[in-house]
């Protein structure tokens, strides 16, 4: 995509998630937007773009840390449930309680008892949110191998992406069969129709952005709002992954 075309679309989105979330201050929803996906994969970037001109007051971005020894005793949900929005706002988890359903498996952060209820557990956590209200939009960035080890070499060489550099990136590649099956297990077991998976291509990164953002617009459906359905062949649900999904 040229880079005119490219911002063009971007800023018309942009203007068009503004109008709807001033839609859904008024309304009082309560919005929840889960970022999930491979190292590299654009969660960063994506949600930079979203949030750029969203209301800051009614805008969080939740990234957390790794969990302190207390946390580490609590409910597992524990946490993540204090970062849930209020009427009005919209909340961004870059990474989730779903880290339990991949990095902490893959890399041996919890035991298998505590992977397998988690993947039990999760499905009720989130219909007891949407049951309250609140909409949840579950979004698994996807990414190839080859473009993954492209990203993160760029991120070594590059000094303007120092942060983006992680301990665990060298792991990536090295476990990429392991996070592939995790990945296939945590979207079989839940994905739910309260609170299905949407499955983002995203080795064009800008391409993914814009259909993100339609995505998003469509789940939210303001009144009014006339806006491009996202291009099936990069957005589209967890149900319709078989030979789709990066191996």
């Amino acid at each position: 995509m040229a880079k005119d075309d490219y911002d063009a679309t971007l800023e018309m989105l942009q203007i068009q998630l503004v109008e709807t979330q001033a839609w859904a201050i008024d309304q009082g929803l309560k919005i929840v937007i889960v970022f999930e996906g491979r190292d590299a994969a654009g969660k960063d970037g994506a949600i930079k773009r979203m949030t750029e001109y969203m209301a800051p007051r009614q805008t969080r971005v939740v990234a957390l840390p790794k969990p302190s020894d207390r946390e580490l005793t609590q409910w597992y949900f524990q946490r993540y449930a204090s970062h849930l929005p209020a009427a009005g706002e919209t909340v961004f988890f870059n990474r989730s309680w779903y880290n339990r359903a991949g990095v902490e498996p893959v890399m041996g952060f919890c035991t298998p008892e505590q992977h397998e209820r988690f993947l039990h557990d999760a499905p009720h956590f989130e219909r007891m949110l949407t049951q309250s209200g609140t909409i949840l939009i579950k979004l698994w960035l996807d990414i190839s191998r080859a473009e993954q080890d492209r990203r993160l070499e760029e991120r070594v060489s590059h000094p303007l992406k120092r942060f983006k550099v992680s301990p665990l990136d060298a792991e990536a590649q090295k476990r990429w069969d392991a996070y592939s099956a995790a990945r296939n297990e945590m979207l079989e077991r839940t994905h739910v129709d309260y609170a299905p998976w949407t499955v983002v291509a995203t080795d064009d990164k800008k391409k993914a952005r814009l259909n993100i953002i339609r995505h998003v617009l469509h789940r939210l459906a303001a009144p009014g709002l006339e806006c491009q359905k996202p291009d099936s062949e990069i957005v589209f649900s967890a149900e319709k992954t078989k030979g789709r999904l990066a191996k």
